[in-house]
């Protein structure tokens, strides 16, 4: 009793994909590929596809003639002082570019999942500059006058335990009452060197908010750095003096 041979086509995205697949299964070395046989085994998946009744695109067909087409120029003499390539060398790049571009499309896909559900917000025009700052920036001397200022406030010997006091415990120290007495002292005093702000404070709480608040008053522009003999000085702004 005779035995129906069947036989399961994969589907395949073009001929170059059947191509690597009939090389992969016959473990066929790319730079070498024997023609005559694969294109006999390419004829036959395009017979089998025939047979059910799938549709054959014009790329196959178009493969089907170009291995046609090399396996005749290998059969031809060969004319050694024509230095002519390998007939098979433009297939192989073909297949070895859609190869990499195969290799990388797990990679991509991966990276859309990732990617597919993050949105960033879109940039946004700057505004136009209305205003110039029109003060000198004295990072340098800052930087002295704070370096001068820590190393005034630290302590030789052991600090005690009322040192602590809103450093272990997060006290924290709130910065505008420090901003109202730096201008109450400038306006008083007329300027301040910079250090002398730090007059005063007793933790390390109150030196952070008497820093911010020298901060925010630089960035309001209210008060002004300036150098004088060597020194950082604090002055009013003018619109802050009127």
């Amino acid at each position: 009793m005779d035995t129906a041979v069947t036989f399961r086509f994969e589907s395949f995205d073009g001929p170059l994909n059947l191509l690597l697949h009939l090389i992969a299964k016959n473990k066929i070395d790319i730079q070498d590929i024997p023609i005559a046989s694969l294109l006999e085994q390419y004829l036959e998946y395009l017979d089998g596809m025939r047979s059910m009744d799938m549709d054959i695109t014009c790329e196959f067909i178009v493969m089907a003639a170009e291995l046609i087409l090399i396996k005749t120029k290998l059969l031809l003499p060969k004319r050694e002082e024509e230095g002519e390539e390998d007939p098979r060398q433009e297939l192989v790049r073909s297949l070895l570019e859609y190869q990499r571009y195969k290799d990388i499309a797990p990679i991509l896909a991966a990276r859309y999942e990732i990617g597919r559900d993050m949105f960033v917000k879109l940039p946004e025009p700057l505004p136009k500059a209305n205003m110039k700052y029109e003060y000198k920036h004295v990072t340098d001397d800052l930087r002295r006058a704070v370096r001068s200022m820590i190393e005034r406030n630290a302590n030789k010997l052991p600090p005690s335990l009322t040192e602590f006091r809103g450093v272990v415990g997060y006290e924290s120290e709130p910065v505008e009452p420090k901003l109202r007495l730096l201008l109450s002292r400038l306006l008083k005093e007329g300027q301040l060197i910079f250090k002398d702000a730090f007059i005063g404070t007793k933790t390390r709480s109150e030196l952070v908010a008497t820093f911010l608040a020298l901060l925010e008053l630089m960035n309001t522009k209210r008060i002004q750095p300036v150098e004088n003999n060597g020194e950082c000085v604090l002055v009013l702004s003018d619109g802050e003096i009127g």
